[in-house]
């Protein structure tokens, strides 16, 4: 019988105890989550039919705040995921300091076979069967995989209209006009570039000198792509779910970008002004992108795209975890053998939580910031959290994943243990 994702998950929590004191009470609490839902959402399709999708919404802890954590439209969604995802959640908002718990929400269901009116019934659906397990006080949804800001809005009108009574706090990641923060969409993509040029001193690298490749042109790993082309990385690779494109020369990323923007297509394009020429390139598989000879490798796609069958042909320095959980425990193992030293999802795709706790706080106080003042505040985040891990890293001589998860598990310990443990009640 396989691992579940969740097993997987929790393999992280077992690395970092040993490495850190802290007490069975805080142990026992973050073995399992607080609270799960299943829900079923029927909807009427376009063409008259009734269709009933499966939803899921995980509140893993709370001890530290609301439960935060986006929420994901995709065939395979369900518990086991949702789950593991809310478990990662929990980690990554005490990892940044954010008081906030984590939470993780789906829909098993392939957005791109709805039209925009299923899609919107859907959406305001899912919060109809979950409102009362959601609200600003004790869980925050966010746009996810196949998600975004639109069909946010959606589903803080939906809860607005449930509740009676305007509640943009309870929901991040919308439309700027129904409270959402400027600077959000980018928020992942950048936090991730905040935490790679921290990082890069200490690495003794030079950016010029420096092959990236990404597997994943989604908005996350567009910004990313973009944010390290711009600053002046050598971006040789870049995929979508049908395939990469890759050039030894490095592509221009900007370009890609306005045109697949423009065209919906994927191509290595070189673009002045509204002109777009293709330019000379290699196709290639997702597979084969992340076994390329690059410096750093950031898998910005799902989870499990680097396991115990692939870890040894992986030829990157470095990988940089925006998606949650592309590495599998095993394939950790193997790739720390090998000397390859991996950034962990819970500090490197923070970004997009942090930008989301800057929502909340905006909503809740009716005084909104400049994308000045967000990015200021992002990177302040981000730069001062990295270099907390890598001290901590370096200070256990632990891995960057297992040094992330101790500097989460500190805070989370903090917060259980002022509750009372058996040691405090036994005096």
């Amino acid at each position: 019988m396989s691992e579940s994702l969740f097993d997987q998950a929790s393999e992280r929590l077992a690395d970092a105890i040993a490495h850190v004191h802290i007490s069975e009470d805080a142990i026992e609490r973050l073995k399992s989550p607080k609270a799960s839902l299943q829900v079923s959402i029927p909807v009427r399709m376009d063409n008259g039919t009734l269709k009933v999708f499966q939803g899921y919404r995980v509140r893993y802890n709370d001890l530290r705040g609301p439960t935060k954590g986006g929420i994901r439209f995709h065939p395979k969604v369900n518990m086991d995921e949702v789950t593991s995802l809310a478990f990662w959640m929990t980690f990554k908002c005490a990892a940044v300091n954010l008081p906030f718990g984590g939470a993780k929400g789906g829909v098993a269901v392939d957005p791109k076979q709805l039209s925009k009116f299923e899609l919107e019934r859907l959406s305001r659906g899912y919060i109809d069967a979950i409102a009362d397990f959601m609200g600003a006080d004790v869980d925050i949804p966010a746009p996810d995989v196949q998600t975004n800001a639109t069909i946010m809005g959606w589903m803080v009108d939906e809860y607005s209209t449930i509740q009676r009574k305007l509640c943009p706090a309870a929901i991040t990641g919308k439309p700027l006009t129904m409270g959402g923060s400027i600077g959000r969409e980018a928020a992942t993509g950048l936090g991730a570039f905040f935490a790679i040029e921290t990082l890069m001193p200490l690495l003794k690298m030079e950016r010029s000198q420096t092959t990236v490749a990404v597997q994943g042109f989604g908005n996350v790993g567009a910004a990313i792509a973009e944010a390290m082309s711009k600053a002046g990385y050598r971006v040789v690779a870049v995929s979508d779910s049908k395939g990469g494109i890759y050039s030894k020369k490095g592509l221009d990323i900007p370009s890609i970008v306005h045109y697949k923007n423009s065209t919906r297509s994927f191509q290595a394009v070189y673009c002045q002004d509204s002109v777009c020429n293709i330019v000379e390139h290699d196709t290639l598989s997702n597979e084969e992108l992340l076994e390329l000879d690059v410096d750093i490798l950031v898998p910005a796609a799902l989870e499990n795209q680097i396991t115990e069958h692939n870890a040894h042909k992986i030829r990157a320095k470095y990988i940089l975890e925006i998606a949650n959980g592309p590495v599998t425990p095993a394939a950790d193992k193997i790739l720390e053998r090998r000397g390859i030293m991996v950034f962990p999802d819970i500090l490197i795709n923070a970004g997009g939580v942090t930008v989301s706790y800057f929502e909340w706080v905006q909503n809740r106080s009716g005084f909104y910031w400049t994308l000045e003042e967000v990015n200021d505040r992002l990177k302040q985040s981000m730069v001062t959290e990295t270099l907390r891990i890598w001290e901590v890293a370096q200070q256990k001589q632990i891995s960057m994943r297992t040094a992330a998860y101790v500097h989460a598990l500190t805070r989370l310990s903090d917060a259980i243990d002022a509750k009372g443990t058996r040691s405090y009640y036994a005096q």
